[in-house]
């Protein structure tokens, strides 16, 4: 009997590279790696109700569990209160090409508000999928009111122009492959408290919640900083969240940048050592 492989971040792939600059313009043919690219499926089950696809997203294997934890969260489809288990499913009638692609979230009581109430998909909700920029603000909005106001720590300028490099540095896959995006959570101070590379920047960020609710922690820290753009539903996972101060190496658009305005997230892009750029909450950033 094989043996099931759990999917990691990364392959091995053979590579020919062409180096232009060499005198004969030689040909080198090596071993390479990629960052993985794999379906997950989230699957969300409560007593009296069997488990049933919320959503589906294309991530990097590894932290699986706090991915589809950080998603629901995000949706307003779990309370960590009530988050019973996670597991890999164990459906019969899964492939073995789909073992360790479905995860079953199994909460103790009916969510906060049933998947019906949302999108198709997690995915679609998140994107804005289908709805106009003012009903997807409204959704976001209306989950900040059930989980209370957003941190009120001021970051000082100083500490945001480090992050680019601390994220950077605790990027390990990145280091093999150069294919994946960061996301971290970071103290008023600058301190990373959780990173997580997925080759979705929404993933990223998920897993980082996902990391602090799994071990029973508050996601709302100071500062989350994302390698990238900055998109819509990055912001909208950012405000879900209560984080106070959203930063990123990439730009924002127009409709990050409404919905920060609107909940009162501090919003950063183009950060790097000697720069940045406050698009929304500047109260939040010592400037």
């Amino acid at each position: 009997m094989e043996l099931r492989r759990r999917p990691g971040p990364s392959v091995r792939v053979r590579v020919a590279e062409h180096v232009a600059e060499h005198v004969d313009g030689a040909t080198r043919r090596r071993e390479d790696r990629l960052a993985t690219e794999e379906p997950l499926e989230v699957r969300l089950a409560w007593p009296g109700h069997p488990a049933d696809r919320v959503g589906v997203t294309m991530r990097t294997p590894g932290h699986d569990f706090e991915l589809a934890a950080g998603m629901l969260f995000a949706e307003g489809l779990l309370s960590p209160a009530d988050l019973g288990s996670v597991a890999y499913c164990t459906d019969t009638t899964l492939t073995r090409e789909q073992e360790f692609n479905v995860v079953t979230v199994t909460l103790d009581r009916p969510p906060p508000r049933l998947p019906s109430t949302v999108h198709d998909t997690v995915t679609a909700a998140a994107s804005a999928c289908g709805v106009c920029g003012t009903d997807s603000i409204g959704e976001v909005l209306s989950l900040t009111e059930l989980r209370g106001v957003m941190g009120s720590d001021v970051i000082e300028p100083a500490v945001l122009h480090q992050l680019p490099g601390r994220l950077r540095e605790a990027q390990r896959v990145f280091d093999a492959t150069g294919g994946l995006h960061a996301a971290g959570l970071f103290t008023a101070m600058g301190q990373l408290r959780v990173l997580r590379e997925d080759i979705g920047r929404h993933n990223a960020v998920d897993k980082v919640v996902g990391a602090r609710l799994l071990e029973g922690s508050s996601p709302g820290l100071p500062v989350l900083c994302v390698s990238g753009r900055i998109g819509f539903e990055i912001v909208q996972k950012a405000v879900a969240a209560g984080v106070g101060v959203l930063a990123a190496i990439g730009a924002p658009s127009s409709l990050a940048v409404r919905l920060a305005e609107e909940a009162g997230l501090g919003l950063v892009g183009f950060l790097s050592a000697k720069r940045f750029v406050v698009y929304a909450g500047e109260a939040r950033i010592g400037v």
